[in-house]
């Protein structure tokens, strides 16, 4: 093998950030290959999702959390082709999807990534890798934040803000599985999508004031910020839960009510994945994917992602 061929092996495409800025500061480039350490797994990704904390990231730096060379993207899906050792959870071949090390650096916009075996699981066969890949950190997030922070119920009332994006669609799919009753917060345009879902009142956030005509909630998803989760108090019945997920500044006190409130951050999540995943294959949990561009086109899809016109999910093919 020659020294060009042999240094292509131990390369990869990926998208790497120049700078910290616009979406113009991505760029496709060469960098090193990872190689799996002890637990770890080799994953050569098919489809790498977007999410917020990308293209927030990619503006600010976002945790900080980056190598010599940062490479954004934590949603990937995608095929084994190595093991480290000590691994017996999965061998090359196996398809799997997950939410490889957030928050520090996974990579997924890239041919390759590495990451603990138990930060993936394996790819339900009802979804394509496309799908797939757009379901790891909205669905964990949804999933942390309804069943494990707020132990949504059936039965219970849950209002889900930006009910159409990322997030939320999966939220509100969740929740009825879940069994409970779900109003959504979207545009007009939308509510034809979230009825679809399993939303039972959907509410236009543009004509309706939801602070008004939303009462005894014992659940509110704020995946907005800013004034929301302070406006979305009243809603709730005493002793109900407010999750907020954009930032830790958004989470508002609620002193007398019995009010639980709080800001949560998504973490890599084996048995939130296998719960996921069994709910695809149950035929209750569908990720949306609105996009799907090419990796090279990864500026593009974050200039899409920022619009905040999108349903559901933005998907990079690799």
């Amino acid at each position: 093998m020659n020294d060009t061929a042999t240094a292509a092996l131990a390369s990869m495409r990926a998208i790497t950030a120049t700078a910290w800025g616009g979406p113009e500061v991505l760029a496709e480039s060469r960098v090193a290959r990872p190689e799996p350490g002890p637990t770890e797994i080799l994953v050569r990704v098919h489809a790498a999702g977007l999410n917020p904390v990308d293209w927030k990231s990619r503006a600010t730096g976002g945790f900080g959390m980056w190598g010599e060379t940062p490479v954004l993207g934590y949603d990937v899906s995608g095929v084994v082709e190595a093991v480290g050792l000590g691994v017996t959870l999965y061998e090359p071949g196996d398809e799997v999807f997950g939410m490889p090390r957030f928050p520090e650096q996974a990579g997924g916009y890239a041919e390759y990534v590495t990451a603990p075996a138990r930060h993936f699981a394996r790819k339900p066969a009802a979804l394509t890798h496309v799908e797939a890949a757009a379901l790891p950190l909205a669905g964990l997030t949804a999933w942390q934040a309804l069943v494990e922070t707020a132990a949504l119920r059936a039965g219970q009332r849950v209002l889900v803000h930006a009910a159409a994006g990322g997030v939320g669609h999966l939220a509100v799919q969740i929740a009825k599985a879940r069994g409970a009753y779900v109003i959504g917060t979207a545009s007009a345009a939308k509510h034809d999508f979230l009825r679809g879902l399993g939303v039972d009142e959907p509410i236009d956030y543009t004509t309706t004031d939801f602070a008004e005509a939303v009462r005894d909630v014992d659940v509110v998803l704020d995946a907005i910020g800013g004034d929301y989760g302070t406006r979305s108090l009243p809603v709730l019945r005493d002793g109900g839960s407010l999750v907020t997920l954009p930032s830790p500044d958004a989470v508002p006190a609620a002193p007398g009510r019995g009010i639980r409130t709080g800001f949560t951050l998504v973490e890599p999540d084996y048995a939130g994945l296998l719960a996921l995943a069994e709910l695809v294959e149950t035929g209750r949990l569908r990720p949306e994917v609105d996009t799907v561009l090419p990796l090279a086109e990864a500026a593009k899809a974050h200039e899409l992602g920022e619009s905040g016109r999108t349903r559901g999910k933005i998907v990079l093919t690799v």
